[in-house]
């Protein structure tokens, strides 16, 4: 019997499919793959509920990817935000390597959605619930080191999540100089040059200033001069010239989105009378139109 080659390519992928322990877990299908493992769908027969599968790549039990993808479970389990993916369980495969079961969720990256985002309210939005799963992680001691684009995933009603935090780490934990890790573009000068001692939350907060950047770039929108210091003060080369961490990022923000002076950029008095001119410019020409109907009045007679 003939079989085409489009089927010969799935059983052979099916095939290479890491075997479950019998019983609670059925993979269904593969979704997509990091640098540490492949993730599945796989079915929870206990709770009758699809449910997201990561597999180390390892090809056996024991190796640096099985101890990261376990450094990941645990790091995630301390981190219950509703902008983060939830870990559900921890196993290990019948030969041995490491898994752990994770939340579906479903919809597309922020590289894919940006072109959605048509206004400065839009993309503040998203960004302010990217800032504030980094900041939550921020207060437990925890820097993720690789906010980018595509490690955040809008969900199909709206939800925006932080994803892949394979590369995060607890800032109490030490780790070798020169590992280089990140994503061009987006890390920290710190980072770039592999001072893995040197990064702290002002390297996440570096990231941010990026991905801000990146999306007024993207969504063409335009970026006004106090928004753009919050983006430039975030991206400074310097850490101690960044924010302290991703908390102070979103304040600061929240400033701005008030009509309130920002950190970032200090005010002169024009400044400061352009800044309430627009926060009150409706009132402001109600006053105007009024005076001047007055002032007509009083000429006509």
């Amino acid at each position: 019997m003939w079989i085409s080659d489009r089927v010969v390519a799935h059983l052979r992928d099916v095939a290479s499919w890491p075997a479950l322990p019998e019983g609670r877990y059925r993979i269904v299908r593969p979704v997509g793959a990091g640098g540490m493992g492949r993730v599945y769908v796989a079915r929870d027969e206990r709770l009758g509920r699809d449910v997201a599968i990561k597999v180390s790549h390892a090809p056996v039990a024991g190796t640096e990817l099985d101890v990261r993808l376990q450094r990941e479970a645990l790091l995630l389990a301390d981190l219950e935000h509703p902008g983060i993916v939830p870990v559900h369980d921890v196993g290990v495969l019948d030969d041995g390597r490491l898994f752990y079961v994770m939340k579906r969720v479903e919809g597309r990256s922020l590289a894919e959605h940006v072109a959605t985002l048509t206004s400065e309210s839009d993309v503040l939005s998203v960004f302010e619930r990217v800032a504030e799963p980094i900041a939550f992680a921020h207060a437990r001691g925890i820097v993720h080191r690789d906010v980018t684009p595509s490690n955040v995933m809008i969900g199909s009603f709206g939800e925006v999540l932080v994803l892949d935090w394979g590369a995060a780490r607890r800032l109490d934990d030490e780790e070798a100089a020169g590992t280089r890790i990140g994503t061009p573009g987006f890390m920290a000068p710190e980072q770039a040059d592999g001072r893995a001692a040197e990064i702290t939350r002002a390297s996440d907060v570096f990231a941010l200033g990026a991905l801000l950047s990146w999306m007024l770039a993207e969504s063409h929108v335009k970026s006004p001069k106090r928004l753009r210091a919050i983006a430039d003060k975030c991206q400074a080369v310097a850490p101690a010239d960044r924010y302290v961490d991703a908390a102070h990022v979103v304040r600061d923000l929240a400033r701005y989105r008030s009509g309130l002076a920002v950190e970032a950029s200090p005010e002169t008095a024009w400044d400061r009378c352009s800044r309430w001119f627009v926060k009150y410019r409706t009132f402001i020409l109600l006053i105007a139109a009024y005076l001047a109907m007055r002032a007509i009045l009083a000429w006509a007679r």
